[in-house]
């Protein structure tokens, strides 16, 4: 009787410790689901309902979650359960929504009973590193982006065709100069200067005929749309903190693109004793 109580206390002990680890991997799961959407542009509220998705599929009953715009909080633990804390923090960075649709793809399938805790965390490893689009693609996305909206806003083939070439330009240099070398603030005035001068020097050699359709398309890759969305709906969702974060950092780059084209038209007045003036 002494030896069969001890094998059952070991057996107690080696299933309770099997559980822990189990609970460690769910919660290691779910928050780095929640990093990479919150990472690469999701709102707050798609956060916290896709780790909720990962928790209450795999047990985890008592697992809860804080999630601001540029961290997460997760605890779990009860009297059945071991107690589990961690803080993770992410940089506010760029969006990446191939990224985030294969996250939210991955939580339906877990849901469905297809992964473990383990290869869980293994697809999201390979979520993790998917490529994003090649600079070169992105340079070129940014001109036919830069030409449409010129042309939607009125502009003509001419005013299309030199704010293709701006968009390009301005790609060019966030991706090579700007970008890893400068602050966001600093990038956001010289990018929008730098498209203020393209545009202005080729209206003035004729290849455009409107200056203020060229310029205005070719700001609009700089202009944080989806953020700014997101911080509206997160505000909608009563996420505060988060929203406002995200609406000042929105509003913060809409100023500098507009102090950035300022000083590219002041540049230009002075340059050309004042031939080119803020509107047609």
């Amino acid at each position: 009787p002494g030896k069969w109580e001890i094998t059952v206390v070991r057996g107690r002990k080696e299933k309770k410790k099997v559980e822990e680890n189990r609970e460690k991997e769910v919660m290691e799961a779910a928050i780095q689901a929640g990093h990479l959407l919150l990472e690469n542009g999701a709102e707050i509220s798609r956060v916290e309902e896709t780790m909720e998705r990962i928790f209450r599929y795999y047990g985890v009953e008592s697992g809860s979650t804080f999630v601001l715009s540029n961290g997460i909080f997760a605890t779990a633990g009860s009297s059945k359960e071991s107690f589990f804390a961690k803080v993770e923090h992410i940089p506010v960075s760029g969006t990446h929504l191939n990224r985030v649709a294969a996250v939210n793809q991955l939580s339906r399938e877990i849901e469905e009973g297809r992964y473990s805790p383990a290869e869980a965390a293994e697809r999201l490893n390979a979520i993790r590193q998917m490529p994003g689009k090649t600079k070169t693609m992105q340079i070129l996305a940014s001109g036919c982006g830069s030409a449409a909206f010129c042309y939607l806003f009125g502009g003509s083939a001419g005013d299309s065709a030199a704010a293709f070439a701006a968009g390009v330009a301005l790609y060019a240099y966030i991706l090579y100069v700007s970008g890893p070398h400068f602050s966001k603030i600093i990038g956001n005035i010289s990018g929008g200067s730098l498209v203020t001068i393209i545009c202005s020097l080729m209206y003035l050699s004729g290849a455009g005929e409107h200056l203020n359709y060229m310029v205005i398309g070719s700001i609009m890759p700089l202009v944080p749309g989806v953020p700014f969305t997101n911080a509206i709906r997160d505000i909608a969702d009563g996420d505060y903190i988060s929203g406002s974060v995200r609406m000042l950092d929105a509003l913060l780059i809409f100023f500098c693109i507009a102090i950035g084209v300022g000083v590219g038209f002041s540049v230009i007045r002075w340059g050309t004793g004042g031939l080119v003036g803020w509107m047609e």
